[in-house]
């Protein structure tokens, strides 16, 4: 049998990597959050959108905001976020280097 079409904008999320870095099971935060760990596969799945009161749930069991966990656009890989080029230090930057004496 067929699923049926979804209407709703998808909801993406960072649930599963949430979880792997935490070494969570989907019960174990399904338990956490009061919903059921399908709810959890569902969500991580793209599936269900979870309710406000879920989601400001889950930004507070993660202590992150909310827009770090649930966006309505794809986020970018983590290793594209981590692992970027550092900047070269430019010759005219103000250095950050305490001065002796104090800042005045």
């Amino acid at each position: 049998m067929p699923r049926p079409e979804r209407t709703e904008p998808v909801l993406y999320n960072r649930l599963a990597v949430l979880r792997a870095e935490r070494s969570l099971s989907r019960q174990d935060l399904a338990e956490a959050l009061g919903v059921n760990y399908q709810t959890i596969g569902y969500l991580e799945r793209g599936e269900y959108n979870p309710s406000l009161e879920l989601a400001l749930r889950a930004a507070e069991y993660f202590a992150l905001p909310v827009e770090a966990i649930f966006s309505r656009r794809p986020f970018a890989p983590m290793s594209s976020q981590l692992y970027t080029a550092p900047t070269p230090a430019r010759a005219d930057a103000p250095s950050h280097a305490s001065r002796p004496g104090g800042d005045s």
